[in-house]
């Protein structure tokens, strides 16, 4: 994207000639006059309709309608800014409160006033505002063919007001009509979508159906690599990695901890805090400036936005977040069109039903609720990427969690999945048309922390969950499960700790589970193992629905199948391979998944097809995640294509280096001391052509 130069020293502080010309020129009172008229055809449909839908009125003559289009247009004049500042003071769930009732209210009064007395009664009154505002929100998103031309209108609008404010604090005029100039310094952009393959993206964009992403790489301002998530391939693990470099430091979606007998999962907030604080050591990709939105973990930032390890919706600071609940086109919109998705699933759910699509999972129940709230978020996320890019913030890390959430339940390749990434595409689209308003020069990248594969689950081709298969192993062996072998019981924990519920604990993250022996306070080898249930180990390994079974043993850990073994460590096999249907890259990913923390006493991964690249997932999902098989560990990185990257991306944590040397490149990040070392993909001396990336006028999204 080329840069245009200024003069201007400061872009803040123009002459009240400047401003009057800003001000009157025609191409701006052309917009606003088409913004009013469009307001006010809307508002005159959406009155229209809600009065001859409203039982009890009487047939409104036409002047008495425009009176109360001109009445709803003052009040909402008067009344959305206040109510701004009522949201913005409030913050957080306050926030969100308000701006549910913000539209409402300005309806209510309008009504109220109107001279006609068209309706009458406070409940009748509130009725007949709630339908309005259903009917606005239909119409405008209609109007707009569902585009998102209003969404970005207010936004731009919301990022001119965040750099107005911010030239006023530096000494610029109380009042400026004068548009903000871009920004020139460089800023970087990170928007992660989430459970994107590399190859489902590579096929969309060949079938047409991302133009953004797709104008982007066909035009060579951007390159995709495609980078190889290991073992678990989970969102945490990953963002462990990209975020703070620190991957081992979590073994699975869930894990349960022997010391302190914990059960962790690592969305749930408080356990996220947790896992934070051993990941940070204040050096995460984030730490200079830079702004966290919608992520697991924060990465070191000085602004978090929804993340999940802080625990908090945005507070009163989150301007974007006020804006977004007190605007017509931001909450209400959102909500609206929520509502709409939910029959949009139960109408798909029901097409998959009715042709016996396979393999399928119930979409009902919870799921229902995740299908509007991801496009809410969706819309909020971008909407505080704008105010921090109008902010000017160095760097901006942001996950955008539909296709993901989506993909889970019907099928990483399934149209629902790639109508959702369709959506994400078109969100690009919109940060792309922000950039001129912003207070830098923002680069984008765009990333994935891991993909999906698909399959019928272990329980339904089974017809046993993966907790019943090992219960019933170790159904004759209870009593020897509640003995500790002789080497063991010096390691007893203290008498006053609780016992765990259960002897064995399977905690499964996709068609990854990890398999736990509560009672004995360490992690166990084979031998221990088989002394406590000795049908377990073997009895797994020569079930039809699991592919490898990892346990430690005098010679390192080792993977067993039905037919064989693979010792990790010196690649010695026995019988036939286990890992053959998985890829070369397996036995790395499983000796390096042994050196995470809290990894289980056994490590379960479930069979793969090497002909349909189907798994089994331990949970109810029929697009999994965590394990290894098919397109679940081929994440992908979009990046602008002058610049330098490292040749072999393995792993979030050399995502997270690769990141770091570009924030480097920009000027955004002091190099690190030591993180230029031998081992890194990239040396210090390889930086200097890189640098001409930034300077350069060709587009880069």
């Amino acid at each position: 994207m080329a840069v245009s130069r200024h003069t201007d020293p400061d872009p803040f502080v123009p002459g009240w000639r400047s401003d009057l010309r800003a001000l009157f020129a025609w191409r701006r009172v052309v917009t606003r006059m088409r913004a009013v008229l469009r307001s006010a055809l809307t508002t005159f449909v959406v009155l229209t309709l809600t009065l001859w839908l409203m039982p009890g009125v009487a047939s409104t003559d036409i002047l008495d309608i425009l009176g109360l289009v001109v009445l709803v247009a003052a009040v909402g004049a008067v009344l959305r800014p206040l109510l701004l500042l009522g949201i913005t003071a409030l913050g957080g769930w306050g926030a969100m409160l308000l701006g549910v009732v913000a539209q409402i209210a300005v309806m209510v009064i309008a009504l109220e006033l109107d001279p006609a007395e068209q309706i009458s009664g406070f409940p009748t009154l509130v009725l007949a505002a709630v339908l309005a505002v259903v009917v606005a929100a239909l119409l405008d998103w209609m109007a707009d063919s569902g585009s998102d031309d209003t969404f970005v209108r207010e936004a731009r609008r919301l990022m001119r007001g965040v750099r107005r404010r911010a030239g006023r604090r530096a000494g610029g005029p109380l009042f400026s009509f004068r548009r903000p100039r871009p920004g020139t310094e460089p800023g970087l952009l990170m928007v992660q979508l989430d459970g994107v393959a590399e190859p489902v993206l590579h096929w969309a964009v060949r079938a047409g159906n991302l133009p953004t992403l797709g104008h982007w790489l066909r035009s060579g301002s951007h390159s995709v690599r495609r980078w190889h998530t290991g073992l678990p391939s989970t969102t945490p693990a990953s963002q462990a990695g990209i975020l703070h470099g620190a991957s081992r430091q979590i073994p699975g979606f869930r894990w349960y901890e022997k010391e302190t007998g914990k059960l962790m999962v690592s969305n749930r907030p408080r356990d996220a805090a947790i896992i934070e604080e051993r990941l940070s050591d204040g050096n995460g990709l984030l730490r200079d400036g830079g702004v966290s939105i919608s992520n697991a973990f924060s990465g070191d930032a000085v602004t978090n936005l929804l993340t999940v390890s802080h625990a908090a919706l945005p507070g009163r600071s989150a301007r974007g977040w006020a804006a977004f609940m007190a605007s017509p086109y931001g909450f209400t919109r959102a909500l609206v069109l929520g509502v709409a998705e939910v029959f949009t699933e139960l109408h798909q759910a029901r097409r998959q039903r009715r042709r016996n699509l396979q393999p399928r999972v119930s979409r009902s129940g919870a799921f229902l609720a995740l299908r509007p709230a991801s496009m809410l978020l969706r819309d909020v996320n971008v909407s505080l990427v704008a105010e921090q890019m109008a902010r000017g913030v160095p760097a901006i890390y942001c996950d955008l969690v539909d296709y993901d959430e989506v993909a889970h339940h019907a099928g990483p390749a399934r149209p629902e999945s790639m109508r959702q990434l369709e959506s994400l595409d078109a969100m690009l689209s919109v940060l792309e048309r922000l950039t001129p308003e912003a207070a830098r020069r923002y680069h984008l990248v765009v990333l994935s922390d891991h993909g999906q594969s698909q399959g019928a689950t272990f329980r339904q081709r089974y017809g046993a969950t993966l907790d019943e298969v090992v219960d019933g192993l170790a159904g004759a062996d209870s009593a020897a499960g509640l003995r500790m072998p002789a080497e063991e019981e010096g390691k007893a924990e203290p008498e006053n700790t609780p016992p765990p519920a259960v002897p064995l604990l399977v905690v499964s993250s996709g068609n990854l589970s990890m398999i736990y022996l509560t009672r004995f306070p360490h992690r166990l080898d084979r031998a221990a193992i088989d002394h406590a249930y000795p049908r377990l180990v073997d009895g797994l390994a020569a079930h039809p629905g699991v592919g490898i079974v990892v346990v430690q043993t005098g010679e390192g850990p080792v993977a067993y199948g039905s037919a064989g073994s693979h010792r990790l460590r010196d690649g010695v096999v026995t019988g036939i391979d286990p890992l053959l249907p998985y890829g070369p890259a397996a036995c790395h990913d499983l000796l390096r998944h042994q050196s995470a923390a809290h990894v289980g006493d056994l490590v379960v991964i479930s069979a793969f097809d090497p002909v349909t690249h189907e798994v089994a997932a331990f949970e109810e999902l029929v697009g999994s995640h965590g394990g290894l098989g098919g397109w679940q560990t081929d994440a992908m990185l979009v990046h602008p294509s002058g610049w330098p990257i490292a040749r072999d991306l393995d792993g979030p944590d050399a995502v997270h280096r690769q990141l770091v040397e570009w924030l480097v490149m920009l000027g955004l990040r002091k190099p690190d001391a030591g993180a230029l070392g031998a081992g890194d993909p990239l040396r210090a001396g390889d930086l200097g052509p890189a640098r001409s990336a930034r300077l350069s006028p060709s587009r880069e999204g």
